[in-house]
């Protein structure tokens, strides 16, 4: 059997599930009480200790209020958590997932858990000015921190216009926008190290695959797609390819859309004097064909109601004028004939 080189393959995947919590609130009033429970035995130690001596009571209490009040106070208020609408935290508790909270709330988790921060999130603060900093020179650094929350929303990836060449060869310039949202937060956070970094190289190269197999353009006769005419398609196309790369990433593909599409500047001018051939060809070929049968229903007419009778040699000089007036790109200038035609 063939080994699998994948190693995000190779191994189990994680599950994304809720950890045990409890209300945020409760555990917030509790711990306030017990935080007052302990300074008032500690007060009561001292006043105790005044009147009849220390004992082994009381030197529990002068014990356990500190031991409360520096220890245990602070690393209960670390469980507490709170999440705004369509935000997640993943949770590890010492190097091992333990869950994914997720919904807006105030949460009381396992205090010894820890969020991990995703490499795609940081919080960057605004430069400091000099003024406020007391130095001399002004303070341009920014500092950046890592969020500990996962955003699931919908958001829109616009990358930057490339230029690529067709199915045709001819090079082209295009651009998409791509609206995604996050729906695994443990894939996006353990199988990728920046899953918007990953999302924005995957949709690069699914853009080369898609736009090399199609032509910019295709003339009206032919029935084959193209990036111009089929545009629908080609979006449904490039949805799918990235969609199929963006799934280790936990990420799923809403839409994908081409904002922008055009060829190079340096075979622009020539692809437009070749498109307005074309169209002059094309508006030339229904002239004709107008033309024609405008003239075969006029000597049609003619002959069945005997208007006149005209040799082969007459009808030929009859059908040339009428098509040099119909097919002419300027106002005909009829010449009256007063004789006899022979």
């Amino acid at each position: 059997m063939a080994a699998n080189n994948d190693p995000l393959k190779s191994r189990p995947p994680l599950e994304e599930h809720v950890p045990r919590h409890t209300g945020g609130m409760f555990m917030l009033l509790l711990n306030l009480l017990l935080l007052a429970g302990s300074v008032a035995g500690f007060i009561l130690c001292i006043i105790e200790t005044e009147k009849n001596g220390s004992s082994w009571l009381v030197i529990t209490g002068f014990i356990a209020s500190p031991l409360y009040l520096f220890v245990i106070f602070p690393v209960l208020l670390a469980g507490l958590k709170i999440l705004k609408p369509n935000e997640a935290m993943v949770l590890t508790l010492f190097g091992k997932y333990h869950g994914t909270l997720k919904g807006e709330g105030f949460y009381f988790v396992n205090p010894f858990v820890s969020a991990v921060a995703p490499s795609s999130s940081a919080e960057v603060l605004p430069a400091v000015p000099a003024e406020k900093t007391g130095s001399s020179k002004t303070s341009g650094q920014t500092a950046a921190f890592p969020k500990k929350k996962i955003s699931l929303k919908a958001m829109t990836l616009n990358n930057e216009r490339q230029k690529i060449n067709d199915a045709l060869g001819n090079p082209i310039i295009i651009g998409i926008v791509v609206i995604w949202k996050v729906v695994n937060t443990v894939k996006a956070v353990f199988n990728v190290d920046n899953y918007t970094e990953y999302l924005s190289i995957q949709c690069d190269s699914a853009l080369r695959n898609i736009v090399r197999l199609f032509p910019y353009d295709s003339s009206d006769e032919e029935e084959e797609k193209s990036l111009r005419g089929s545009s629908q398609e080609v979006a449904l196309r490039l949805k799918k390819e990235i969609q199929e790369k963006a799934d280790i990433a936990g990420i799923e593909i809403v839409e994908a859309r081409i904002t922008h599409l055009s060829y190079a500047p340096e075979i622009a001018a020539a692809m437009l004097q070749r498109q307005q051939a074309s169209a002059i060809i094309a508006a030339r070929q229904m002239i004709v064909e107008g033309a024609v049968g405008m003239v075969e229903m006029a000597l049609d007419k003619l002959s069945s109601n005997n208007v006149v009778d005209l040799d082969e040699e007459r009808k030929a000089a009859m059908v040339s004028n009428l098509l040099v007036v119909l097919c002419g790109n300027k106002d005909p200038q009829p010449v009256v004939n007063s004789g006899s035609i022979y």
